[in-house]
């Protein structure tokens, strides 16, 4: 079996798959204080929770956007695991042509390899929304190119700064408000972050499709992007572990 972990600023998910099948996955709050002995037994943890161990791995493999948890992590996948884990960076495989702009200290290897999961199901043109701690808009061609995209700050990111540079807001959990017009400040804010992304969101995907083609396609990935899909159709399909399967593809594609 094979162990997908993806590192990103706010959430770590990690996949087990046998085969192509993704038999369990979970989501982790993302701690920099952790060491790799926290990190060894937390998943060695999942793993018996679920009714395997250690032994039952053949691979791991690892996408990471917050460099220090790289290190900690191959290190606890060493000490705990006892594999060497297959990190994606600039030098893998990954069938994906590549025209950004200085991609191999640039490009985070999540957003390559949600490229090459995209490519793989669905084909392209396709954009894909990647809600995490920043809302990520790519854009990939017909021709499987991976073009480049935009970038937002995520709506947890919003939230925080509302609550950090004003006196009087509150923090909020993002979710549905009963109406779009709050009648309380809770409410209030709640309305402006959800129905603001989807705004933000629709006018993206329009743009992207007048670059791309009416054919365009939208995928919908990250642990945000359940509640904007209810909200609005620009969001075509729904893919909520779509790193962890481009990371399988990639992993195959380098054994």
């Amino acid at each position: 079996m094979l162990l997908a972990i993806d590192i990103g600023n706010t959430n770590i998910t990690l996949g087990l798959y046998r085969d192509s099948e993704l038999l369990r996955a979970w989501r982790l709050a993302t701690r920099h204080d952790r060491m790799p002995d926290e990190y060894g037994l937390q998943m060695l943890g999942l793993l018996e929770h679920g009714g395997w161990n250690g032994a039952d791995l053949q691979a791991i493999a690892l996408a990471s956007v917050v460099p220090p948890l790289t290190s900690n992590f191959q290190q606890a996948c060493r000490s705990y695991l006892d594999i060497d884990p297959f990190v994606v960076d600039a030098g893998v495989k990954t069938g994906l042509k590549i025209r950004y702009e200085d991609p191999k200290h640039a490009l985070g290897a999540d957003r390559v390899v949600d490229a090459v999961a995209v490519l793989h199901f669905h084909g392209g043109p396709a954009c894909v929304v990647d809600f995490g701690t920043a809302t990520t808009f790519d854009a990939i061609s017909a021709d499987g190119e991976y073009l480049g995209g935009a970038i937002a700050p995520g709506m947890g990111i919003a939230a925080d700064a509302l609550f950090q540079q004003t006196s009087k807001l509150p923090r909020v959990d993002i979710s549905r408000p009963p109406s779009v017009i709050g009648q309380n400040t809770v409410r209030a804010i709640q309305s402006g972050l959800l129905y603001g992304y989807v705004g933000l969101v629709e006018g993206m995907v329009e743009r992207f499709r007048a670059e791309l083609g009416q054919e365009m396609k939208v995928i919908g990935t990250g642990g945000l992007a359940p509640i904007i899909a209810e909200e609005t159709k620009a969001i075509e399909i729904l893919a909520p572990w779509l790193t962890l399967d481009g990371l399988r593809l990639v992993w195959e594609m380098n054994r």
